[in-house]
């Protein structure tokens, strides 16, 4: 097998290794219990405190706003499960139907509940406009979820204009950042969310930690109930190391997000040259607002699976859609929502570059391509 080409960063990241550096002291002589009152836990403590700080300035939120969690997952479960038993009158979510499975699965257990749930769909470009919002949204609307960015194909939402909708009819707004945060700018008192989630390893932090941006001011139920920790919310000791490599990511991250995104755009362009001079018939999902880096290709009457194994094969690491749902051959959700055709869509792939990436890792990839549709 030639050198590994990991083109698959949508699904996770390679680790920062000054986060890795950051994280290493709280595994090995820093392991105090942040909670405990002697002197040996005042640096994990402090340690939580500093990152707290730091994630919260590189989303334009106040520190006492950000909640440490496992990951994007029980962020987004958090946000929805959370907010569902609050008011009394108001009972209704309404989110998209092309939301990532940690949201679509949360709210399909609303539905069992009881508690009633409505799916928008999106565009055919893969985005749900304010208008498609104001035909779904009601005045018995308690949360509205929308994605930021989408994990498939990589369309970025008009967050500002969907939580303005939410609003002005009575409605929470929560949208999953798990994408857009650390890869495009992200600053959410600017946008008027109540609460973001977000995970560690998709902005080259650790895996197995995340956080909840709560809108100060907001009730929500507590995610667990045991101790103190998380301001009383979510109980249970906090992963510390994991947190402290978390924000350094991000930091890192957010410092340079202009340069990497013109770096990351770059790559995306050469390989899309090369495809469209290459003469093989192919189309990419999404409209014009969309994550750098993040591609989804549809090859009409191709087969995914095979391309995502072929490629393998040659030491190449794509994905056929959500990482998430790689044992489900069916055609995803996403595509169905944006009313793909099927000879299209069964032979859609999604490339997702990073900045680690070169020009060699996008030209390996292209003539890998080529032998697949020129054989």
């Amino acid at each position: 097998m030639s050198r590994l080409i990991y083109a698959d960063n949508a699904a996770t990241t390679q680790m920062d290794i000054a986060a890795f550096e950051a994280m290493k002291p709280f595994l090995t002589n820093e392991y105090g219990n942040a909670s405990q009152p002697y002197a040996f836990a005042r640096k994990p403590k402090k340690a939580l405190q500093d990152a707290r700080e730091t994630i919260a300035s590189c989303i334009g939120a106040a520190p006492e706003e950000i909640f440490f969690t496992s990951g994007g997952t029980e962020s987004d479960n958090w946000a929805i499960k959370g907010s569902a038993l609050l008011n009394a009158h108001k009972h209704a979510t309404v989110t998209s139907a092309f939301e990532h499975h940690a949201v679509l699965h949360p709210c399909k257990s609303l539905e069992r509940s009881g508690y009633p749930v409505a799916y928008m769909w999106p565009s055919r470009e893969g985005y749900i406009t304010a208008e498609i919002l104001k035909e779904y949204i009601t005045s018995q609307t308690y949360l509205t979820s929308v994605m930021f960015a989408n994990n498939e194909i990589g369309t970025v939402q008009p967050i500002k204009e969907l939580c303005a909708v939410a609003h002005e009819n009575g409605s929470l707004f929560h949208t999953d950042a798990v994408q857009a945060v650390g890869h495009i700018p992200v600053d959410v008192h600017d946008l008027g969310t109540d609460m973001l989630s977000a995970s560690a390893h998709k902005f080259n932090g650790p895996k197995g930690v995340g956080f909840l941006y709560i809108r100060s001011g907001l009730k929500v139920m507590p995610y667990s109930d045991g101790g103190a920790q998380e301001f009383g919310l979510r109980a249970g000791t906090e992963n510390v190391a994991g947190i402290v490599g978390m924000a350094v990511a991000l930091k890192n991250n957010c410092d340079a997000l202009e340069e990497n995104a013109r770096y990351v755009e770059g790559l995306e362009a050469r390989l899309a040259r090369m495809l469209d001079n290459s003469g093989i018939k192919y189309v990419r999902n999404g409209g014009k607002s969309r994550l750098p880096g993040l591609i989804s290709l549809s090859f009409p009457d191709a087969d995914g699976e095979a391309i995502l194994h072929r490629l393998d094969l040659t030491g190449i690491c794509i994905s056929t859609g959500s990482a998430c749902n790689s044992k489900n051959t069916e055609i995803s959700h996403v595509l169905q929502a944006i009313r793909l055709e099927d000879n299209y869509a069964k032979g859609t792939v999604r490339v997702s570059l990073g900045k680690s990436n070169t020009e060699e890792d996008v030209e390996a990839l292209f003539k890998a391509l080529m032998k697949i549709f020129r054989a």
